[in-house]
């Protein structure tokens, strides 16, 4: 037997890596190839004034990322395990939109990562998106898929970093001007705050990273403050890698660019990559976009389909990952099928995520109201209950003034 210095050192060394491997599924998945559409999309029809926007959907992450992983962490239950024991029938409700939510990204996620091999070796979106779909279904047939995942996901987001801080320092971005409009908007949009809300907390993200936690044995009263700094540390890394996104982009922006937002094969990020560092920048892009997309296929992919024990309780990890092959056949078959282009789809998820948001954030909070006994000793801070009340109030204002302009990305 090993001495106990040794078991308490890998024990700790699991547990690290476990954090930082929920850190970055959030965190990669969060800022994937919808948030850089998006970003490209509304700083081109916004420009500096979309950095409150960005500033909204930090702050709302914040307050629902540490309610959810708490919740989740302290009562060692999946969300819709949790809904149910709270609302009878409501995490079956919740488990189909988070299910149906999570396949509407992945088929964007698929576009996605289509769109970067266009841009960085030139293959048709659709190629792209299959190649890149298979690649992902690979990984979840792997006999260590879990560990394949983890490590898999830790390395496209180091890249994904890396090249973005590059690419934002190369467009001299107006940064002054930037940081005034981040407090201080010339317009609020709330169809753009919702979908950007929607595209990085929205949907399946909002469980990302806690059912990682929760897979991993991370919880538990006494694993709670761990948990708490691994979302905070998760939306830091975002909300920061978000920003220096804007920023890149809105140097190229401002300098009077104008970026395509239609079209089969439109990249309007791609686009402004290329005009901050030239060819390089564009093939660079690309490598940050299927990096992206690749993140995000495999982290909407796994949340979704922990949700399925909701109508299956008991799934085998091998079963999961059978039915998570599935679902990313079912998202590639979808995007080969479909006529909306690559673009207006990206946007189009984070909308309809942002809709599904204050459904279940409201069923989850009520859940940490009603039914404490679910917690055992743990007694969620009535601070952060009335600040997440608060976000649920607001965005269910914000859904119900974007439905309209949210479906209407569909049909361009």
């Amino acid at each position: 037997m090993p001495p106990a210095s040794s078991t308490f050192g890998r024990g700790n060394e699991s547990k690290r890596f476990a954090l930082i491997s929920a850190v970055f599924l959030m965190a990669t998945a969060a800022s994937g190839p919808g948030f850089i559409t998006q970003t490209a999309t509304f700083t081109q029809t916004m420009g500096a004034a979309f950095a409150f926007g960005i500033l909204a959907s930090v702050i709302i992450d914040y307050i629902v990322q540490i309610n959810i992983w708490r919740i989740v962490a302290a009562t060692r239950m999946r969300a819709s395990d949790i809904a149910n024991a709270a609302i009878p029938g409501s995490g079956y409700l919740l488990a189909f939109l988070v299910i149906l939510g999570g396949l509407f990204f992945n088929i964007a996620n698929v576009a996605g990562a289509g769109l970067g091999l266009n841009a960085l070796v030139g293959l048709d979106p659709k190629i792209g998106g299959a190649l890149s779909a298979l690649l992902a279904i690979g990984i979840f047939l792997n006999k260590r898929a879990g560990g394949v995942m983890d490590r898999t996901m830790i390395a496209l987001g180091v890249i994904k970093i890396a090249l973005i801080l590059f690419v934002a320092y190369s467009a001299s971005p107006p940064v002054g001007e930037a940081l005034r409009q981040t407090v201080w908007p010339d317009v609020i949009d709330f169809p753009t705050i919702t979908t950007i809300v929607g595209g990085t907390v929205g949907g399946y993200l909002t469980y990302a990273g806690a059912h990682r936690l929760l897979d991993k044995g991370l919880v538990g009263k006494e694993n709670i403050p761990s948990v708490t700094k691994a979302a905070l540390n998760g939306i830091t890394v975002t909300g920061i890698m978000r920003f220096i996104l804007f920023l890149g982009i809105l140097g190229v922006v401002s300098s009077g660019v104008t970026l395509d937002l239609s079209g089969r094969t439109a990249n309007p990020a791609a686009q402004a990559f290329g005009h901050a560092v030239g060819e390089f920048g564009f093939r660079v892009f690309g490598l940050i976009f299927w990096a992206a997309g690749m993140s995000s296929i495999i982290g909407a992919a796994y949340t979704s389909i922990s949700f399925m024990t909701a109508f299956k309780p008991g799934m085998s990890d091998r079963a999961r990952s059978w039915a998570t092959v599935v679902f990313i056949s079912v998202s590639l078959t979808v995007f080969l099928a479909i006529g909306t282009t690559p673009a207006a789809l990206l946007v189009f998820v984070g909308g309809f995520n942002g809709l599904v948001l204050p459904i279940g954030l409201t069923i989850i909070l009520y859940a940490a109201w009603a039914r404490r006994d679910l917690m055992g000793d743990y007694r969620h801070p009535v601070w952060l209950f009335g600040l997440g009340v608060a976000t649920a109030a607001l965005t269910w204002w914000m859904g119900y003034r974007s439905i309209g302009p949210i479906f209407a990305f569909l049909s361009r």
